[in-house]
């Protein structure tokens, strides 16, 4: 089929999919620069405010524009432009308020962040800019208005590394370069559309929608809150605990571990509209097997990785950074259970009982807090990664259970074969340890990866028959 004669949705998807390929690809071209020229202490340091950053922003925003504001514009398809400025005006009252409140406390802060005041300056800089992107972002994928979009992301992507790269080189491998070379970046893009909204909207506060938005965002707070905690905490603990220059460490094995992550967003994204298509024709227990050969093949694809850990580590942080391959393995592991999360929660959605998600999500990050409690001053920042996999795990199979209960209440056959789940889970997390063993045996690792090769390789007409299958799905 010919691009012209693609519709605007398939042209729209297949963009969104490139521009995020190429956003996430620029982001991991530039790791292996920022860890040159910046010292474990300061590459630790931005880590550790990005940290804090994205904790906040869950706060300022109440993450509104992550499904709350696409119900909005569906609800409210009239008046779109006053529904956007509305919670631009919401989100901008509560940043402020948090920085009267971190200026009255900034000492405080500074100490329990172990942060500079100037970090936590830029922290809410970017707190109060980020959102309007992110409101912009978003309607116009709702509304399949793709071009404009593909060119500001792709124009930021490129130009926020090289004005930070330039600015880290300035002040001699600071921190603080990288984050202002970020918050002036901000301050042009999401600066000019905050102002843009702000203008097409011409209002700032509106009591029939902020309230709609305080009332679906407020409850989601713990949901998101406790999952950024669940994959931020561990940098914080480790802070608290041994420093920056442990966190850069533990930061880049993440960073390298999260890899495989871009691929599953991507499957994520593909598969949920089939598997909402085969939910709506009755035809649930049809997706057993094609469930069953992604789980394999994510877990072989985060297999790959592991035991390409070391030579992945030289190339994105060079020498000194080599101690950091250990926590490689647990971290790449857990991503196959950040997939199943995906598969597992979406009877929850697809029925509406999404009471669970905040329940797990604070009992995933609570447990993970406790047990980096525990274990990282005993064992190091490599036990983070293991407590992180291990919450990963529990996170996956509570929404196992849960999901069974809702599917036999609907009368709805299962759709993921808790055998292979099983097997396929216990084999990802042996295979993890295992391949840590393996570290100092490079030929061993060469010949297990071949094997995984030519899996793939004997299996590319299946792969090829499901991207088809899905992208059928899509056209339909």
């Amino acid at each position: 089929m010919k691009y012209r004669n693609i519709s605007v949705q398939a042209k729209a998807a297949l963009w969104f999919t490139i521009c995020n390929f190429l956003q996430k690809g620029i982001s991991f071209i530039v790791v292996p620069i920022f860890t040159r020229i910046m010292s474990t202490e300061e590459y630790g340091t931005y880590t550790v405010y990005i940290s804090w950053y994205q904790i906040l922003n869950i706060i300022s925003s109440l993450y509104l524009f992550n499904g709350v504001y696409d119900n909005a514009l569906s609800l409210f398809d009239e008046d779109r432009d006053r529904v956007t400025s509305s919670f631009l005006g919401l989100t901008v009252l509560i940043t402020v308020c948090e920085a009267l409140l971190g200026f009255v406390f900034r000492k405080g802060l500074a100490s329990l962040t172990g942060l500079s005041q100037g970090f936590l300056l830029l922290m809410i800089i970017d707190a109060f800019l980020t959102p309007a992107l992110a409101y912009w972002t978003a309607r116009q994928r709702f509304e399949y208005r793709y071009k404009l979009l593909v060119i500001v992301t792709i124009a930021k992507s490129i130009i926020t590394p090289l004005l930070a790269i330039f600015l880290v080189n300035k002040t001699g491998g600071l921190a603080s370069g990288r984050a202002i070379a970020v918050a002036i970046s901000d301050l042009f893009f999401c600066g000019t559309i905050l102002v843009i909204l702000f203008v097409k909207g011409k209002t700032a506060y509106n009591r029939k929608y902020w309230r709609y938005a305080l009332k679906l965002g407020i409850p989601m707070i713990p949901h998101y809150l406790s999952g950024m905690i669940l994959a931020q905490g561990d940098r914080i603990v480790i802070d608290k605990c041994f420093g920056k220059s442990d966190v850069a460490l533990y930061g880049l094995a993440s960073s390298i571990g999260m890899i495989v992550q871009v691929f599953v967003a991507s499957v994520n994204s593909a598969i949920t509209p089939w598997m909402y298509g085969k939910m709506k024709e009755h035809k649930s227990d049809e997706m057993g097997n094609t469930l069953t050969f992604l789980m394999l093949f994510i877990a072989l694809t985060a297999t790959g990785l592991m035991l390409l850990c070391p030579e992945v580590t030289l190339i994105f942080g060079s020498s000194k950074y080599s101690e950091s391959v250990g926590a490689i393995p647990p971290i790449a592991a857990s991503v196959f259970f950040i997939f199943m999360y995906g598969l597992l929660s979406f009877p929850q959605f697809y029925f509406e009982k999404t009471a669970f998600l905040s329940v797990a999500s604070f009992a995933a990050a609570g447990m993970n807090i406790l047990l980096n409690i525990v274990f990282v001053p005993r064992f190091g920042y490599i036990a983070a990664a293991y407590t992180t996999l291990a919450c990963y795990v529990l996170y996956a199979f509570g929404h196992m259970i849960v999901s069974k209960r809702i599917l036999c209440e609907n009368d709805v056959p299962e759709f993921i074969d808790t055998k292979a789940l099983v097997l396929i889970s216990l084999f990802i997390v042996c295979i993890s340890i295992v391949v840590t063993l393996l570290i100092d045996h490079r030929w061993i690792r060469y010949s297990l990866l071949m094997l995984i090769i030519g899996f793939i390789g004997i299996s590319h007409k299946k792969i090829l028959n499901l991207l088809k299958m899905v992208r059928g799905n899509d056209s339909d």
